[in-house]
């Protein structure tokens, strides 16, 4: 054993007795950080408008601050990036995560002092736990890759602009520089497909040993490595022995992955955004991923069926309940307020709060009433491949109003890695567990409202292709599962 890894198992054992601590009392840790985030912005001009000063507990906290989303939070934000000091948060922020938004085009997210510490720490934390629980660590002694965005940021106002990930590379500890790839200068470049290419020729003779990204990515960094070597990824990389990935499912994308890889690597899920990191898999063992109470951010829940009433209830830690799909609201110590991220998500459990990320309040299917979201579609998906040797890409879900003939219909789009060989059957197989999964739409399959499901195969490297045509290949930029209109459908090239 190294003094690396030596290091890495002591450590990994300090941290685990820290979350301990506060995993153990929920109700006290959300309530602690609720107040210390009243009384940091207490005189911010949020604050002042709001009545911090009002302001006891969740209670008084959801009387005084209304749910909002990006665009209810847009003049605040816009203050700031204009350069004003104490708005949302005491002074100015740090940076802005730039990201993609739907009505107001780029969204700037602040960053503070405050709040970019815990973004660095919780991916450290989701390492360590698993260090702790399984007592491997040799992977430290080896290279690392982080696949993200471009570290070179902007400036507005004096403030900082960048992608989430290329700002956190700037913050990679000492100790793993020495590690860490890409190259600086490789990961500067813009142009996604460059970039992977320069990555493969940085990496192909290297001892990778950690691979990390969103899967769809990594997906393509794995088959141009392939393509290059005439070889599986694990035989390139012989000591890859930890994959790390989040913003999506890796289970449709498993078998793919270990097809490309030749063998099954281990894996630890992470739960971040630009808004905050929220959660990370802190065990191999049991299901879902830990909701992190403690890291200055303060939460509340909304049942997705009351969502869009006029007063829906809000839900702190200690009323939540298992299998209810809630919308996630995050008050943060970055200025952001009863904030909608957009994401939906289930506990699984509750001793302690491990939660999965069931979709987004605006990714979802309901041309006819069947509220079905990107949960159920991947577990559909997730069913019917198994045990067919059936390999998946990458897929969308959009509904078909008014076909050329015969009943509507959920078209779903898929480009296959492995195409089933009676594309009817497997059609039936997706169709009947998302029916055993929707009561909603299970009764229109009944009812002869709907008909079972089209699978339409898209052309190979289409979705890419797609991602390309709208400037969101690469980087943090992910596809929707799923669609209420035909704005993706429309626009991939069927085989």
């Amino acid at each position: 054993m190294s003094i690396k890894s030596f290091g890495a198992k002591l450590f990994a054992s300090i941290i685990h007795k820290k979350t301990q601590k506060w995993l153990k009392n929920p109700v006290e840790t959300q309530a602690k950080v609720l107040a210390d985030l009243v009384a940091q912005a207490k005189h911010t001009a949020f604050g002042k408008d709001h009545h911090f000063e009002l302001i006891r507990d969740a209670v008084t906290f959801a009387q005084q601050v209304p749910v909002r989303d990006y665009e209810g939070l847009k003049p605040y934000v816009d203050r700031v990036v204009n350069g004003e000091e104490d708005v949302l948060w005491k002074g100015k922020p740090l940076y802005f995560a730039k990201t993609s938004g739907t009505t107001s085009g780029a969204k700037f997210i602040p960053l503070t002092k405050e709040s970019m510490p815990y973004h660095i720490e919780a991916a450290r934390n989701a390492i360590l736990a698993y260090i702790h629980e399984t007592g491997i660590a040799d992977f430290v002694d080896g290279k690392m890759i982080f696949l993200q965005g471009s570290p070179v940021l902007e400036q507005v106002n004096g403030i900082n602009l960048g992608r989430l990930s290329g700002i956190v590379a700037h913050y990679v500890p000492a100790y793993l520089q020495k590690n860490r790839l890409p190259s600086w200068e490789t990961n500067c470049i813009e142009d996604w497909e460059t970039k992977v290419d320069a990555i493969v020729e940085e990496t192909v003779r290297e001892n990778m040993t950690v691979i990390s990204g969103i899967p769809s990515w990594i997906q393509m960094y794995f088959e141009r490595l392939k393509s290059r070597e005439g070889k599986n990824v694990g035989d390139i990389f012989k000591n890859f022995n930890l994959f790390i990935y989040g913003g999506v499912n890796f289970e449709p994308y498993r078998a793919k992955f270990e097809q490309l890889i030749g063998r099954r690597v281990p894996s630890i899920e992470l739960f971040p955004a630009s808004e905050g990191f929220f959660a990370y898999q802190d065990s191999q063992k049991e299901k879902g991923l830990l909701l992190l109470l403690n890291a200055g951010i303060f939460y509340e829940f909304i049942k997705v069926e009351d969502f869009y009433s006029a007063q829906p209830k809000r839900y702190t830690i200690g009323e939540v309940e298992l299998g209810v799909n809630y919308v996630l609201l995050i008050s943060t110590n970055a200025g952001l307020w009863s904030y909608n991220i957009g994401d939906t998500v289930q506990f699984v459990n509750l001793k302690p709060h491990r939660i999965v990320v069931s979709g987004r309040i605006k990714h979802f299917i309901s041309a006819f009433g069947e509220h079905v979201i990107g949960k159920e579609v991947e577990t559909a998906l997730q069913e019917a491949m198994e045990g067919t040797g059936v390999q998946v890409n990458e897929f969308t879900v959009a509904p078909q109003i008014t076909p050329v003939e015969g009943l509507p219909y959920h078209e779903w789009f898929i480009e296959f890695g492995q195409a089933p060989d009676n594309m009817e059957e497997f059609a039936l197989r997706i169709d009947a567990a998302l029916r055993k999964q929707n009561v909603y739409y299970d009764d229109l399959i009944v009812g002869k409202v709907l008909r079972t499901l089209v699978i339409r195969s898209v052309e190979q490297e289409g979705f890419q292709a797609y991602m390309k045509s709208i400037g969101k290949l690469g980087g943090q930029n992910k596809l929707p599962r799923l669609s209420n209109d035909r704005s993706i459908a429309d626009q991939l090239k069927i085989d």
